[in-house]
């Protein structure tokens, strides 16, 4: 057997066929870990020929991850959240990786793969809905070793385990694609609403910190919690207590300094800010994953006036991922206000492509067209933003059309 999904679950009846259906194609079993659902959730996983094992929820999502990899049969382990789906782009890519494994480590079709042994094959994940970093690099798919095992209670990961295993027995690699490979919807902020994630997150990883006061990897995400929270001052100090451990990996040293770019933007403190963003932007990670820094970086750099390099911090995003919805709209903030309105426009109707929900371009467009005296597509693009306002921003929608009213526009 070569694959097996391995995921966690409790009352997920609505979003677990998703998960199920991304992978039906790709694994040969899924292991299911139950943890006190009451709606159909085990009755659905049973319908997808899952395994269906009972775990009794102990706060600690690596003791119950490690709980379901004894159940695993394959040689390779995908695990995934209920919140989570794999993309249909990235199947190809990973059926790959396990065909070199099943040959050997020789795989003509792809050079990435070619002459080696894999142990973790870490691939790029969407947050979907985030407010910050629209990426992340997760350790999901790896090979079923005795000695990968997960570790730490919230963001539990293999990381530890697998740098341990690597020490001793250095034939094997760690790879990453370089292809999205999942969307997670987990940071909606409906889902975290529902769900009291903050909370959970922050009662797991506090105790965890309780023991390991100078870990690099909790302090980041602890610190980045606190910010989100709004206790900034404390999680200034967790993100730069976090500097100083010297095992820190270049993919936490991001992290680290891009939170703590966050934090000083949000105290006013920009010089310190962008030092932290451009420190992030130069470790040695997937360029998807410094998205958020180099939006976040041209976001303070227009905020100061320097719009010239914030134009080139957006457009570096966009190269990265002309997919990158804010990032077009951003970058038409910037040209509008650099006098470019015909460019603005362009990049404004680029983000609207990519996102028909995005009330904010659409108000930003008709602002431009506005200026610019074409005055029916100028109210039509406020009217689209007004009722897509209506929907999360009620006091936007009623701010917007007060505003056009008191100009003499009736929309």
């Amino acid at each position: 057997m070569k694959l097996s999904l391995c995921t966690i679950v409790k009352n997920e009846e609505k979003s677990l066929p998703r998960v199920l259906d991304s992978v039906k194609t790709l694994v040969d079993e899924m292991v299911i870990i139950d943890t006190g659902s009451t709606d159909r959730t085990v009755e659905i996983a049973k319908d997808y020929g899952a395994r269906v094992y009972y775990f009794n929820w102990c706060n600690d999502f690596s003791v119950a991850r490690n709980y379901g990899l004894q159940y695993v049969k394959g040689n390779w382990v995908l695990v995934l959240d209920a919140d989570e789906v794999l993309t249909p782009e990235i199947v190809p890519e990973i059926k790959r990786v396990i065909e070199c494994d099943a040959v050997g480590g020789r795989s003509h079709r792809n050079a990435l793969l070619e002459g080696s042994r894999y142990l973790v094959v870490n691939l790029i994940r969407r947050e979907v809905g985030a407010s910050q970093s629209p990426y992340s690099l997760v350790s999901r798919l790896f090979r079923r070793h005795r000695e990968i095992r997960f570790s730490r209670p919230y963001h539990a990961m293999v990381d530890d385990s697998v740098q341990s295993l690597l020490q001793r027995e250095p034939h094997w690699q760690v790879i990453s694609l370089p292809n999205v490979a999942i969307n997670h919807y987990g940071y909606k902020p409906e889902a975290i609403a529902a769900l009291d994630k903050y909370n959970r997150a922050q009662i797991a990883m506090e105790g965890f910190l309780a023991n390991h006061p100078n870990d690099g990897y909790v302090c980041s995400k602890l610190g980045a919690l606190y910010i989100a929270i709004g206790e900034v001052s404390q999680g200034i100090e967790l993100l730069e207590r976090g500097l100083t451990d010297p095992h820190v990996e270049g993919s936490v040293l991001f992290e680290l300094h891009y939170h703590l770019g966050n934090a000083c933007t949000r105290e006013n403190n920009f010089n310190s800010a962008a030092e932290h963003y451009q420190a992030a932007i130069q470790q040695p990670i997937l360029p998807h994953l410094k998205l958020g820094a180099y939006n976040n970086l041209g976001g303070l750099l227009l905020r100061v006036g320097d719009l010239v390099t914030a134009k080139m911090a957006y457009q570096m995003a966009l190269e990265i991922d002309p997919s990158f919805a804010v990032g077009h709209n951003n970058l038409g903030m910037t040209l509008k206000a650099m006098g470019q309105l015909t460019d603005a426009i362009a990049s404004y109707q680029q983000a609207i492509k990519l996102n028909p929900d995005y009330a904010d371009a659409y108000q930003n467009l008709g602002v431009v067209l506005l200026k610019i005296g074409k005055i029916p597509e100028s109210l039509s693009a406020f009217t689209q933003a007004i009722a897509l306002h209506s929907v999360h921003n009620q006091a936007e929608a009623q701010r917007l059309d007060q505003g056009l009213k008191d100009m003499g526009f009736l929309v």
